[in-house]
């Protein structure tokens, strides 16, 4: 009898519990929010580890929920910005994981915005881990998606992704047309918000320094340098750390390949002290060029243990390229069967991925 009395109680307030668990469903996705908001104000003053234990703390109290449209839309919000500083504070591979359920969540219940933020995160973290030929599809639907889109902003971004994509698959020409195009829409201060967001770094900065290496591929070895001084100075201009670091490195990279080692040392060795100081991880393994200007100094032997540093850390974006100045180093050390060893690893590499 007792258990009959207990039972018709629970049916007769089962209103109110349902109430009382709405609440607290809401009172938990409000405080996810929260963190969410401390997450990305953390960000945007590039405390990226700070960032990221708020952005976690959010996740943590969306576990005990179950699934709803507000308490998914949330997630993908909350995991898109985890990414994003997981990208810029320790490499691309770390945001993978996170940009992979934010897309999967996003294709079956996120907005068209969240769609579209999801699916470039994917194709950033695929391609900045050197994954050139798997990063291709996923540039070309960004482009699709913003075909008849009308939002500048969303059609720079995909613009963004295919300049970065040919760039490192190896199509200078097309990398050019497409930087040029991403010049036109670019806007500093409308699109200031997208270096928090997309790929942790300021399109117009990428699209001048990208542009100059296709520059320099194609024959215009003074637009090239033109191109990546004004990069640069952009980066300054708009005080962004990471973006910054790396024109620095780009930079660096551009004055190796106009023989010119002592700006190129100059150049990566401030790269490195802004890593340091903001603990950023720079997608490009600074060691390598480090390694390569000391061997066009003439520090051949020292320059080859800084470039196989560079090369064993390396497991992201310009491993081959590393292995081509390792190859270029062993040579004039008079290692020629070494070197041709290190060619051969780097070739494999780039057959693999396509960079």
């Amino acid at each position: 009898m007792a258990l009959e009395t207990h039972f018709a109680d629970l049916v007769e307030r089962q209103p109110e519990l349902l109430a009382h668990h709405l609440t607290a469903a809401r009172d938990t996705e409000r405080a996810a929010h929260q963190w969410l908001k401390a997450g990305q104000y953390a960000a945007e003053q590039s405390a990226y580890r700070e960032a990221i234990a708020h952005l976690e703390r959010g996740l943590g109290l969306l576990h005990s929920l179950p699934e709803s449209p507000d308490r998914d839309g949330c997630e993908i919000d909350l995991q898109l910005a985890l990414a994003g500083c997981l990208l810029t504070a320790k490499g691309a591979v770390a945001a993978k994981l996170p940009y992979m359920r934010a897309f999967d969540l996003a294709e079956s219940s996120g907005s068209q915005r969240q769609r579209f933020d999801a699916l470039y995160g994917v194709w950033q973290s695929t391609n900045m881990s050197g994954g050139s030929g798997a990063a291709s599809p996923l540039s070309a639907r960004l482009l699709s998606m913003t075909e008849q889109e009308g939002d500048d902003g969303l059609r720079l971004q995909a613009l963004h992704s295919a300049w970065a994509t040919l760039a490192f698959a190896g199509d200078p020409a097309k990398t050019r047309e497409h930087t040029d195009a991403g010049r036109l829409l670019y806007d500093p201060e409308k699109h200031a918000s997208h270096r928090f967001v997309y790929g942790g770094h300021d399109p117009g900065a990428c699209a001048l320094l990208l542009g100059a290496w296709a520059e320099w591929l194609l024959g215009h070895p003074e637009k090239a340098l033109a191109s990546i001084a004004d990069s640069l100075s952009l980066a300054e201009r708009i005080a962004h750390p990471f973006t910054l670091s790396l024109a620095l490195t780009f930079f660096s990279v551009l004055h190796l390949n106009r023989r010119e080692p002592e700006r190129a040392l100059s150049l990566v060795e401030a790269a490195k002290a802004l890593a340091a100081e903001q603990r950023l991880s720079l997608p490009f393994e600074p060691g390598i060029v480090h390694g390569a200007a000391l061997v066009g100094q003439g520090a051949a032997e020292e320059g080859i243990a800084h470039i196989r540093e560079g090369v064993t850390k390396s497991t992201r974006l310009g491993r081959p390229y590393g292995l081509a100045f390792l190859a270029e180093g062993l040579a004039w050390h008079g290692d020629r069967a070494a070197a041709l060893a290190a060619l051969q690893e780097g070739l494999e590499i780039t057959r693999t991925t396509g960079e």
